[in-house]
């Protein structure tokens, strides 16, 4: 199976200027996905997309593929990741590379265990799901089946119940993103869908974690990054 990793890493960060760049340790934050993506054994490729001359250089330097510059337009905050992964595989469509799948990976989350990207990959194979997403459990007081929402005026179970769940060992396993591996068949991307419809997924809940997006974010990377 064909699969493009590519790492999405803008120029532009507000919370934290110049972040994907940053050093975090003794390395720049972007290059903790570029290492992790180079030790995969499934990733036909592995692709850098940016804007900024500065993080394609740090890139280089590190021995991931810069083939093309990202336009500004795909550069904003508000741009969606799948506009972005959308372009990189027509860019290397044109050229008649066709790939199956694409592992997106985030630099703002820069601790993966070793073998994570693998296992999302062959989990997707295996089990033919559409895509595979890292998550971790909600904890029990924050599962939705316990949460409200506030309608004109009133709360409501999120999910719909008309009396919560009792008992905390009845509740379903709920889980978040993690925002560390996102893998996606092609097709799905093309039908405007980062997940599609079968969405399997990797339990990363006991893997030390960080989604860096304030200056608190960093200050909890960089303490993981001493423990």
């Amino acid at each position: 199976m064909k699969i493009l990793g590519l790492i999405t890493a803008r120029g532009g960060s507000k919370g934290i200027p110049g972040k994907n760049i940053k050093l975090l340790g003794e390395k720049p934050l972007i290059v903790y996905s570029i290492d992790a993506a180079k030790k995969s054994k499934l990733l036909s490729r592995l692709v850098v997309s940016s804007d900024d001359e500065s993080i394609l250089a740090v890139a280089r330097e590190n021995a991931a593929e810069v083939p093309f510059k990202r336009p500004a337009g795909l550069a904003a905050d508000d741009t969606p990741s799948l506009e972005v992964i959308k372009h990189a595989l027509q860019f290397f469509k044109e050229k008649n590379e066709i790939f199956e799948a694409v592992c997106l990976l985030q630099p703002t989350t820069p601790y993966r265990r070793e073998g994570l990207i693998d296992e999302a990959i062959a989990r997707m194979q295996m089990g033919n799901y559409d895509s595979v997403i890292s998550v971790r459990e909600i904890p029990a007081e924050y599962n939705p089946h316990w949460a409200f929402e506030e309608q004109g005026g009133q709360l409501k179970i999120a999910t719909g119940e008309r009396y919560p769940i009792p008992r905390r060992q009845e509740l379903p396993r709920a889980y978040h993103r993690d925002g560390a591996v996102y893998v996606t068949r092609t097709e799905s991307i093309f039908e405007n869908s980062l997940l599609g419809d079968k969405i399997g997924f990797v339990d990363t809940t006991m893997d030390p974690y960080v989604n860096i997006d304030t200056p608190s974010d960093w200050k909890k990377a960089e303490e993981l990054q001493r423990s």
